[in-house]
């Protein structure tokens, strides 16, 4: 027969056990949930980077061979590819 001394240090181990696997048990699921956020956010990134792609080439400003010299103010304005750039439309 086990004396009281002995029990009590017995159930309190197994207590303790309970405690800490509870508390490690509880670490693990918050590591597994952050994970999945950090996820899901990169994931939401990737698809923010590829709407943001899709756009810039869907709205893409037609850019033609003159278009620098179409700017009247510019400095390197030509007239003549200009009126040639009107007689085409």
């Amino acid at each position: 027969m086990a004396s009281s001394g002995v029990n009590v240090l017995r159930y309190s181990a197994l207590g303790l056990g309970v405690v800490y696997g509870f508390y490690h048990q509880r670490q693990i699921y918050a590591s597994d949930r952050a994970a999945a956020a950090q996820r899901e956010y990169e994931h939401k990134q990737q698809l923010i980077a590829q709407a943001k792609k899709a756009y810039a080439v869907k709205h893409k400003p037609a850019v033609t061979s003159s278009s620098a010299s179409q700017d009247i103010n510019s400095s390197s304005f030509d007239l003549e590819s200009f009126i040639a750039q009107l007689d085409k439309a």
